[in-house]
Parts: structure tokens; C-alpha cells; sequence
């Protein structure tokens, strides 16, 4: 079965959850049009190079050769043949990629990746919270109840995936301390940050005990806002600011990838630039927290982003044809070609991210307001969606013309 769609917009519908969602994982292959396709949980977006090394490993000699970076930091391999379960499995166990077989698929966590190779000043370690929570995950065993889909969100502060939309999100604050959100909340809880991650998993398992007292099924907390009682500590919205690319303040680097997709190639060139860890950000990059800035020029001629200001900053798409049947078009050629004749963002622009969609799921959309440019089979609808209002008028549009309705779009008030 395909994945399940995961848009539930402002004023929806609760959807009917009575089975379990079909999301892939390293142990669970997806069936695509070009192969098998594996998704492989990065808790926090943490790989070392021995482990990034081993993912390109098994995309050359099982796959199609390329990785792909998710909207939550995670890796897919596709174009797998379907008897590799087996042997991908065993290559993941041996880096340390596979900690356990019952609870891969609900390692589903994101972290501030950076800039630099520390904390935001005085705040929890993130990084530190995430390899703890995992560890936790892993080791409750009534943890595999939760859908593939949830997901836990922790943040140093900046603001950054606290804009993510996620199930339980911890926010670190100054001096020990940290909120817990829950949902899309306007309101948290605070906790000592020492104990911030036992209040998170507290919160997930709060969640499934809700939900079998009242007789219902649901993967996120957002679809039964009102089953776990508020926090009483207001909260403004988060600031959304993702690490600049190039060279970051702190130290270290921030490159992107066009629709998160690279080559072997390109993977290995990452991985030799970081010189040992690498974190995969939600918006389909890489911090590399030890490289050099005289490491960019490399980067950019193996085909990263290295620097913002072009049409592509915020763009992301679904796989499209040929890779998925539901797909009425080849998304990520047309999205390429649209992107193409917007050459350079006006300065200073604020402008939505936007999503390129081959059918009605909308996979891998980003949170929030957006653009989203869904295929008709005749061209493309633009609309402006994901705000507290809901969607806004749609318009259709031809191939030719849809370049000029997203960069219109895309230009907030």
C-alpha cells in the first residue's frame, strides 16, 4: 500500500484512522513504480560519516544510486529490488542505524541543527535531548503503539522546528528550563529541561492512554486537539528562521539539495567535506558542524546549494512520475523548469515556500502557509494554503503560465 496522505488542514474533517498508517520504514519497503523504497529514521538528523557512508553504500549497490533527504531529516533509498529486506537490514544494523526492529518506524524526530557546532547559547543541547529520547523510545515497549507518522520536535530556542507542526515539540529556554507543546497549541507546559525529556514521552504515551479511554484512533495530536488538557504558558508563534545557507556564524556549514535528492556521488563529496558529523535538516539539507568555508566551492560543483537568493529557496516537490503511479505528472521536471525562469528573488522579498504535488496527498509538504501547486493532468492549480484561514482561491493554470502564477503566489503582504 502507498503511504498515507498526512495533510490535515485548518477546519478538516477528523479522518478515519481505524487501521494503522502505511508509512514505509527501514524493515516495512514501500511498493513504488521504480522499486522498493526504504525510509530510514535519523533521530535529530544525527549520522556520522561512517554511517553516511554506509546509506550511500546501500543505495549504489541496492538501489538506484541516489538518497533522498525527507521533510523530517530522514533518508530514503529507492529503486530497491524487493528481496533486499534482508541484506538492507543487515547493513543498517552493523552502523548502528537499526537499534531496534520494533520501534524503527516511530524514531520520528527532528532538532535544531546548528548553526555551529554547539547549542544556541544558553540553552539544552538539543542534540543530546535527541539521542536520549530515541533511547527511550526504543527501550518502551508500549512506544510502538504510535503511528510511523508522529513526531516529536525539539527546538534550542531559535524557533526553527517548533514551525514544524510536530505532535510534542520542547522548546529549550535560558536557565534550565523548556516548554512542552502539544499539537499546534498556542500554549505549553513548562519542565525542568533536565526532565524535558521524560515530560516529552510522558506527553506521547498521555496521547495513546487519551485515546483508548475514548474509544478513538488518531496519528497526530492535532486531529484530536482537545483529548490532553492545555498548558497554561501562552506562546508566541515560532520564528520559523532556519540556519542561512553557506557558511554559518557559529562555524561550520549549511548546504541544500534540489528536492533533497543526491547521487552517491554527490553524498560521498558531503561526507568528505564534513569531516565527521553530518545533521540533515527538515528542509532537505545538511549541516556540516566541522567543515571549513574553503569547503564551499567543492560543495557548490557537486551540485549543493551553497548560497540563498534563488527561486529554488523553500521549493520542494513529491516524486511525481515515474517513481510514483498516483502522480499525474512528472512534477520535479515541470517544478524544475517553472523554477528555472525565475533566476534571482527580488532582495529583500518575503516570500511562502512551495510545494509541487503530483496527486491530492501532497506528499512531503511543509508545515504552514504555502504555495501549493497541485497537477491536474491539463497543468497545475496554485493556491495559497496551510494558514488559519484555509485555502485561498485556487487558480488554474498551463505548463507555460506556471511559473509566473507561483512566483506571484509566493510574494506574501
Amino acid at each position: 500500500m502507498p503511504p498515507e496522505p498526512d495533510a490535515v488542514e485548518p477546519g478538516a474533517a477528523v479522518p478515519d484512522r481505524a487501521r494503522s498508517d502505511a508509512c514505509p520504514g527501514a524493515l516495512r519497503l514501500h511498493t513504488a513504480d521504480d522499486g522498493a523504497l526504504a525510509r530510514v529514521r535519523l533521530p535529530g538528523g544525527l549520522l556520522t560519516d561512517r554511517q553516511a557512508l554506509a546509506l550511500a553504500g546501500a543505495a549504489e549497490t541496492l538501489g538506484d544510486g541516489r538518497l533522498e533527504i525527507t521533510s523530517r531529516g530522514n533518508v530514503q533509498l529507492r529503486g530497491l529490488a524487493s528481496d533486499c529486506g534482508a541484506e538492507l537490514a543487515e547493513r543498517l544494523r552493523a552502523a548502528g542505524l537499526l537499534p531496534s526492529d520494533t520501534h524503527e518506524r516511530v524514531r520520528n524526530i527532528v532538532a535544531s541543527p546548528g548553526p555551529g557546532a554547539g547549542p544556541a547559547e544558553g540553552s539544552a543541547d538539543v542534540r543530546a535531548w535527541a539521542r536520549a529520547l530515541d533511547a527511550a523510545l526504543c527501550a518502551s515497549p508500549w512506544a510502538t503503539g504510535l503511528s510511523g507518522k508522529f513526531l516529536f520536535a525539539l527546538d534550542d530556542g531559535r524557533g526553527d522546528v517548533a514551525a514544524l507542526d510536530a505532535d510534542v515539540t520542547l522548546i529549550a529556554g535560558p536557565d534550565g528550563t523548556a516548554l512542552l507543546r502539544l499539537g499546534r497549541a498556542a500554549t505549553a507546559r513548562p519542565v525542568p529541561a533536565g526532565r524535558a525529556v521524560e515530560a516529552a514521552l510522558d506527553a506521547a504515551r498521555e496521547f495513546l492512554d487519551a485515546q483508548r479511554a475514548a474509544g478513538l484512533r488518531a496519528w497526530h495530536l492535532r486531529e484530536l486537539p482537545d483529548l490532553l488538557p492545555p498548558g497554561p504558558v501562552p506562546l508566541a508563534p515560532p520564528a520559523a528562521t532556519r540556519p542561512p545557507l553557506g557558511a554559518l556564524p557559529g562555524g561550520g556549514l549549511h548546504v541544500g539539495l534540489r528536492f533533497g535528492v543526491a547521487a552517491a556521488g554527490q553524498w560521498r563529496a558531503l561526507v568528505e567535506a564534513a569531516e565527521g558529523e553530518l545533521r540533515l535538516t527538515p528542509w532537505r539539507g545538511a549541516v556540516l558542524p566541522g567543515a571549513p568555508a574553503d569547503r564551499l566551492p567543492a560543495l557548490a560543483a557537486a551540485g549543493f546549494r551553497t548560497a540563498a537568493g534563488t527561486a529554488w529557496d523553500g521549493a520542494s516537490a513529491c516524486t511525481g512520475l515515474p517513481g510514483c503511479a498516483k502522480s499525474r505528472s512528472d512534477v520535479r521536471a515541470d517544478a524544475a523548469r517553472a523554477l528555472g525562469g525565475v533566476r534571482v528573488l527580488d532582495e529583500g522579498a518575503a516570500l511562502l515556500p512551495v510545494h509541487w504535488s503530483g496527486c491530492e496527498r501532497r506528499c512531503g509538504h511543509p508545515a504552514g502557509l504555502r504555495v501549493d501547486v497541485l497537477a491536474t493532468g491539463e497543468g497545475y492549480r496554485v493556491a495559497v494554503t496551510g494558514g488559519p484561514q484555509g485555502r485561498d482561491t485556487a487558480v488554474e493554470v498551463t505548463n507555460e503560465l506556471m511559473a509566473a502564477a507561483v512566483a506571484a503566489a509566493r510574494r506574501t503582504t
